[in-house]
């Protein structure tokens, strides 16, 4: 696979809280030059980029994020409003809390009622892999699937590690056939980035591989 062909699974990410309208416009230029899948941007950003670029590139969000403990209820309100403004795809933040505490059943409501907000728009599910137990993450396999959601997600790249082959590995194993999966937080080489690819995720979250391939490409 050459890295234009990979940079295509790529969601162009810039999740920073101090992000800046200028750190924004650089994204969203790179995603459009190098035809990344995405730029997954703070949800305050998506209507400027959505009124500046309109259709030249695709936006995806992050909600309940990084910690994933809000209430269903305000999350619901994050996804509304993300789509009213412009966005195309949500990557939502279960509730680590309800895992951790075996309610399982409530985690698959909370993505269930996130899909049905979303609807036809994807819904990726970040599980958080580095704070879960093999058994708590074939469970977040089996909910993400029962629950109609379109991804699972490894990380969101603020806890303590990100993707790894084995965790991928694990929910290939697990997953029903209609759920993909992105692999996010840590991908650092461009290596990095076939493997996951390879390993058979269809998108890979980073904010690096832009700058990693430029120098391949050329």
């Amino acid at each position: 696979m050459n890295v234009e062909d990979m940079l295509r699974h790529v969601d162009h990410t810039l999740l920073k809280a101090y992000a800046t309208w200028e750190d924004i416009v650089k994204l969203c230029d790179e995603a459009v030059e190098y035809k990344t899948a995405s730029v997954c941007v703070p949800p305050a950003y998506i209507k400027r980029i959505h009124e500046t670029y309109g259709e030249k590139v695709n936006i995806c969000t992050v909600i309940g994020f990084p910690l994933g403990y809000s209430v269903t209820e305000a999350k619901v309100a994050e996804a509304k409003q993300a789509l009213a403004d412009g966005c195309n795809e949500i990557d939502m933040v279960i509730n680590i809390t309800d895992v951790k505490n075996g309610d399982f059943e409530k985690v698959e409501k909370e993505i269930k009622t996130l899909k049905e907000v979303c609807g036809e728009h994807i819904l990726k599910v970040i599980i958080e892999t580095c704070y879960l137990t093999e058994e708590e993450k074939i469970a977040m396999c089996r909910a993400v699937t029962n629950a109609g959601a379109d991804y699972i997600k490894t990380s969101t790249g603020f806890g303590t590690d990100g993707a790894t082959k084995a965790d991928i590995e694990l929910f290939k194993k697990y997953i029903g056939p209609e759920v993909k999966m992105k692999a996010a937080g840590g991908v650092s080489t461009v290596e990095d980035l076939e493997m996951f690819l390879q390993l058979g995720c269809e998108r890979v979250g980073t904010s690096r591989a832009v700058s990693l391939c430029k120098e391949k490409i050329k």
